[in-house]
């Protein structure tokens, strides 16, 4: 048996990092690691889509950053998520539920 596609579905990735950071704040490792871990493991991050999708809801004036020291001595840009970016958040939530809601009628329907 083939291994279990673990990209995230198209469009959902700014979604699931504004989620993420409305945790706690966290650098780009902890954000696909916490990922990761709340999915069970059925969405794992590319770091190159990670590092695209951060700069973009930065640019956005979603997330605001600073860098920081980590635990083991690092410097690490850390990602925290705005009052925009919690209205985003919102926004993105119910659209998202919206269509989820339609798909699950479309695959219960009969003929």
């Amino acid at each position: 048996m083939d291994d279990a596609n673990t990209d995230v579905i198209q469009g959902t990735l700014d979604m699931l990092i504004l989620k993420t950071l409305s945790l706690e704040p966290m650098h780009g490792f902890g954000i696909a690691r916490r990922i990761e871990q709340i999915s069970q493991g059925v969405f794992k991050i590319n770091p190159g889509s990670l590092l695209t999708a951060l700069q973009r809801l930065e640019r956005g004036g979603w997330l605001d950053t600073e860098w920081c020291v980590t635990e083991n001595s690092r410097r690490a840009k850390v990602y925290r998520l705005t009052r925009s970016g919690k209205k985003q958040l919102n926004d993105q939530t119910v659209d998202w539920s919206r269509r989820v809601s339609a798909i699950s009628r479309l695959l219960k329907a009969e003929a």
